[in-house]
């Protein structure tokens, strides 16, 4: 099987949305509940395997997520379904809206194509003209503030009952490049590199700074590590989406970026890596990340056009106590192929899957974990 390019959102599940109105908090909570001891078993162990049947609908990370209503509906239709599905690891909601959060800090604003997630266009066509600007708070500005305005809506609609993750914000890294001309920030990465290390220190800084405002608001019902990740109350961990590493060197990573990356991840209970894309090539520099709690790649052809390949991650993380979230689309014998090759004893090991009914979701959880005794 390939990538299929045809579709918006090849990790969506459809979706019937749910008015909170219509869903039952409690029933939910208590299937959380029950998962908490899982979850909590995973998170102290020393190796293991975890189940995440994770739903997602297509539109919420798409031009949905406009709507807050709608995208909450969309959401409780995902964790109504959810439940059905045999898995370690309950689902959550999310309130994300777009990933121009840091970048509106510098005046950037969304644009908004049809059927499409919003996008910003860069402000600034150096290095140099950003760190002359000063930025305002996150929660200052307009898409800021309609996150916050999100947070509360889904917390007052669910009668602060169910898990939530705070809004998914970036790397400094990847934020650097929606506020500068990205070619001009890799040719500074080169000539200015303490220009870069100086903006992107600010960058994380404002991040940690909103994160820690969701983090109020959302109190107890507050899973890690968030957007993408396997989230649960009782894991730690702030996950960051990297994927613009992948235009640097390993050397220049750890020299430039990877001190902004253990910024932000450590104030917020530890780092915590995403990368779409082959990043197996990187490992140097991201197994190099103090603290490193957990890293997320896709590992079949149909996740991602360009997967990684399994056993670069097992030799780098067996004995590591860095937890491997490994979304894997595709069937049972996809599913099984792949976690025989990324499983070591030592592992920790988050299997993200997407089965299409209940009945091969728990075939496949079964399996899974028969695979990783």
């Amino acid at each position: 099987m390939r990538f299929n390019y045809t579709k918006r959102d090849v990790q969506a599940t459809e979706i019937a949305p749910v008015a909170a109105s219509c869903f039952d908090m409690d029933a939910y909570a208590d299937y959380e509940a029950k998962l908490l001891k899982r979850t909590g078993d995973f998170a102290t162990a020393s190796e293991g395997v975890a189940v995440y049947r994770r739903f997602r609908a297509v539109e919420v990370f798409g031009d949905g997520c406009r709507d807050m209503r709608r995208s909450l509906e969309l959401q409780l239709g995902c964790l109504q379904s959810s439940m059905h599905f045999e898995a370690d690891v309950p689902n959550f909601l999310e309130p994300w809206y777009g990933i121009g959060t840091i970048a509106s800090a510098y005046g950037a604003t969304y644009t908004w194509f049809p059927e499409q997630a919003p996008v910003v266009q860069h402000c600034f066509e150096s290095v140099a003209d950003a760190l002359a600007h000063e930025p305002v708070p996150i929660a200052q500005t307009a898409i800021g503030r309609h996150t916050l305005q999100m947070v509360d809506f889904f917390l007052n609609e669910t009668c602060g009952k169910l898990p939530v993750c705070f809004a998914d914000a970036q790397s400094p890294l990847n934020a650097s490049m929606m506020i500068v001309n990205s070619n001009s920030l890799l040719m500074d990465v080169i000539f200015n590199p303490e220009g870069v290390q100086q903006l992107l220190e600010r960058l994380a800084n404002l991040s940690v700074d909103f994160v820690n405002e969701q983090k109020k608001r959302i109190g107890s019902c507050l899973v890690n590590p968030g957007h993408g990740f396997a989230s649960a109350r009782n894991f730690t961990g702030y996950g960051q989406s990297d994927d613009n590493m992948l235009m640097l060197s390993n050397e220049q990573y750890r020299a430039c970026v990877l001190p902004s990356f253990e910024q932000a991840g450590k104030a917020l209970g530890g780092p915590v890596f995403h990368s779409c894309g082959n990043w197996s090539s990187h490992l140097p520099a991201v197994c190099a990340i103090d603290g490193l709690r957990c890293v997320d790649g896709a590992f079949s052809p149909e996740t991602d056009p360009d997967p990684n390949p399994c056993e670069p991650f097992a030799e780098a993380f067996a004995h590591s106590g860095t937890v491997v979230n490994a979304r894997i689309v595709g069937g049972l014998d996809v599913i099984e192929k792949q976690v025989r090759a990324l499983w070591r004893p030592g592992m920790k090991l988050v299997v993200v899957t997407y089965c299409p009914t209940p009945d091969e979701q728990r075939e496949a959880y079964h399996l899974i974990h028969e695979i990783c005794q």
